[in-house]
């Protein structure tokens, strides 16, 4: 594959948004495509609209930021530079979305340049090192000047090439997102078997009907101030889990266990805290993004983990605690943060035991599959990573290698 080597700047426009988050009068509602939507995904759809948060813009703004199909999106300055430039694809034509504020806009010359090739070409190691070495700022800010967009060097194959390299992506993509979508729906099936058995209370009973509505005596507990199963009582999240601070792991040398921070995994490291079941629960940052973790794993000092006391029980405090709204209890004066002694108070309901075992291994397949949705989602990841510097250096041909896949 011949490739020739261009700046950004001679093969498409960069802008940089300028419009905030703010509703102000006598400006146009809109809806913003914000930075973590950029972040997190490698295309923006036209099925996303709904997730977009609600803002205004002036005339200006909407007609010069309005992300139309071909454009390439990315986020323009963070905290760190690991998050600065990653790019999204812009796959459909929006009405009145506009591109947020720490976030740029390619607009490719499209007898040049294809915007699904360049958001591959974008997500490569190549370009996140150009990114890297020549963000400015330190401390709080990291940033990408029009400069460095502008020069940002670009190698291109023909265009024909580009549109099949990029098609290619979009189909690994597709498959990505599709895979996210059945864990969503998996995810909400299993809070929903939750919700049946210990909110609603109509868990199977000896008979197998649903016990509430099969006329199950229930009694007023004092403490939780609602009707429970008679028989069942209330406890402390210590009853069933002990909290354990999560370490530093910069000094790790990359290996096979997953790192977990308030966000999600961070980075795979060799060595491990914990192996098994448990609930992770943010010490400090992000309060209320609550884990259920089963496997060998690290985390790091800014969460807890825990070790569960009764068995057949982590699935159960996942769900039952997830919901709760942490950041009443914040302990921080600056950055919220959380102490285990009060983790440990929360008052929450304590079922039948047998019954914890019956849930356990009712919803333990559901966890397994989204499991394997997961490990799947990993690997088509890394082949799409891993695929672009093949294709460039010719270890795959376009023609023969990926004609079979």
């Amino acid at each position: 594959m011949k490739l020739i080597r261009y700046k950004l700047s001679d093969v498409a426009k960069v802008e940089i948004s300028s419009v905030d988050k703010k509703t102000k009068e006598n400006e146009t509602p809109v809806k913003l495509c914000n930075f973590t939507d950029v972040y997190h995904n490698w295309a923006i759809t036209r099925e996303m609209t709904s997730s977009f948060m609600e803002a205004s813009a002036n005339t200006k703004e909407i007609k010069k930021f309005t992300i139309k199909k071909g454009q390439v999106a990315f986020t323009k300055d963070s905290e760190t530079r690991d998050d600065i430039g990653i790019p999204t694809y812009i796959a459909d034509n929006f009405d009145n979305v506009l591109l947020g504020y720490h976030c740029a806009l390619i607009t490719p010359d499209e007898t040049k340049l294809c915007g699904k090739y360049l958001n591959a070409f974008m997500h490569s190691a190549y370009i996140q090192r150009y990114f890297e070495l020549n963000a400015t700022g330190s401390g709080m800010r990291y940033t990408l000047s029009i400069d460095t967009l502008e020069n940002m060097p670009l190698l291109l194959p023909s265009l024909e090439e580009q549109k099949r390299i990029g098609e290619i992506f979009s189909a690994l993509d597709k498959k990505i997102a599709l895979n996210r979508a059945i864990n969503q729906n998996l995810e909400a099936l299993a809070k929903q078997l939750y919700d049946y058995w210990f909110v609603q209370f109509d868990f199977p009973n000896e008979k197998g009907k649903p016990y509430k509505s099969s006329g199950g005596a229930m009694v007023l507990n004092e403490k939780l101030k609602r009707e429970i199963p008679d028989g069942w009582n209330n406890c402390t999240l210590e009853h069933f889990l002990t909290i354990k601070n999560g370490r530093d792991h910069k000094h790790l040398a990359s290996g096979l266990y997953p790192v977990y921070g308030s966000g999600g995994e961070m980075r795979r490291v060799n060595e491990s805290l914990y192996t098994g079941e448990s609930v992770l629960m943010p010490r400090k940052g992000t309060l209320n993004n609550i884990m259920y973790v089963n496997e060998t794993f690290w985390t790091v000092d800014t969460m807890f983990y825990s070790e569960m006391k009764v068995p057949h029980c982590a699935k159960y405090v996942f769900f039952t605690i997830k919901d709760i709204d942490f950041t009443i209890w914040d302990s921080g004066t600056g950055v919220p943060s959380m102490t285990a002694s009060t983790l440990y108070s929360i008052s929450v309901l304590l079922p039948d035991i047998s019954l914890l075992q019956k849930f356990d291994e009712a919803i333990t397949p559901l966890f397994y599959k989204i499991k394997q949705v997961k490990n799947e989602c990993e690997e088509l990841t890394k082949q799409r990573d891993e695929l672009l510097p093949l294709l460039m250096n010719g270890q795959v041909s376009l023609n023969s290698d990926l004609s079979h896949g």
